[in-house]
């Protein structure tokens, strides 16, 4: 593909007629789907198709955010690891008898109100920045939250995005720091590595702060800078402390005894939600959520 790349017969927002003025599209779905990738996506289409449907349970809108952008550029912004040929699964997928419930399952349940002194902790949602590590972001803010449930509050320290980022990756779980990961290795991972205290960018309490500021991802902010304006550094693997360099890295670890998952069970998730809190999950992105706004997505 290298080779067609400042041709003038490359149109990226013309990709139907590129691939049929090269002669590339017939037998050559790869080079056709390359094309496309390229191409702006065309958000309008799904703007009006979901406002104009009267039973629509949501609202879309057409976000600066995204304008002008590929799918692949996309792509690159969504960074869970959620293809079924590519996604690792929990070793053991926890099952639950009637025995475990406990009681009705309610229709709301809010592990920050349940356990109010991990409420800090639970209620604190750090920013990826202009990285995909939502995959290290979800699994181990949920590890933080359930280490400070179990001991019923004592523990109120962050658990490093950094460190999970930088060291489950490629060799260690299969995820590879900003360009995406898994949400089941990262729990093996914990169990039988651990992961060093470390809070946001240049908190400077912990051992291994994260590397990117925080920064505007869908709005215009007076505080805040855009995403695209911040440049990309990726979390490395270390074995010394990188923020406060006085703290043993070796000794800072903190494990889980088991990793599991639940095998698509939801009476499993609530029931372990209301017994030990939080839990890591993803979700495929559709073209369409790019424009939601407001009520209740579905695809």
């Amino acid at each position: 593909m290298n080779a067609f790349y400042g041709s003038n017969s490359i149109d990226f927002t013309q990709a139907e007629r590129t691939c049929a003025s090269m002669n590339l599209c017939e037998g050559n779905e790869s080079i056709h789907h390359l094309l496309l990738e390229e191409q702006p996506l065309d958000l309008a289409k799904h703007v009006e198709f979901v406002n104009s449907n009267p039973h629509s349970a949501w609202k879309a809108g057409a976000p600066k955010r995204f304008e002008g952008m590929s799918r692949k550029e996309i792509k690159s912004m969504m960074g869970t690891v959620v293809d079924p040929d590519w996604v690792v699964r929990a070793p053991h997928v926890k099952q639950v008898v009637e025995s475990d419930m406990p009681g009705v399952i309610p229709t709301e349940f809010f592990v920050a109100t349940n356990w109010p002194l991990c409420a800090s902790t639970i209620n604190l949602s750090r920013d990826q920045s202009n990285c995909g590590s939502c995959w290290a972001h979800g699994t181990t803010e949920a590890f933080n939250d359930r280490l400070c449930i179990a001991t019923n509050g004592s523990f109120q320290s962050l658990l490093s995005v950094a460190d999970t980022a930088g060291c489950c990756n490629g060799t260690q779980c299969l995820s590879y720091d900003c360009n995406g990961g898994q949400v089941a290795t990262p729990w093996r991972w914990f169990k039988n590595k651990g992961v060093v205290s470390g809070g946001w960018f240049e908190q400077g309490l912990f051992c291994y702060d994260y590397t990117m500021a925080m920064c505007a991802h869908h709005v215009t902010s007076d505080t805040l800078p855009s995403c695209d304006s911040i440049v990309t550094a990726a979390p490395g693997c270390y074995d010394t402390c990188q923020t406060v360099t006085s703290i043993d890295y070796a000794a800072d670890k903190k494990k889980t005894i088991s990793n599991y998952g639940f095998g698509g069970n939801v009476a499993a998730i609530q029931t372990d939600i209301m017994t030990y809190g939080s839990v890591s999950a993803a979700f495929t992105v559709y073209e369409d959520f790019l424009t939601y706004t407001s009520g209740v997505y579905y695809h």
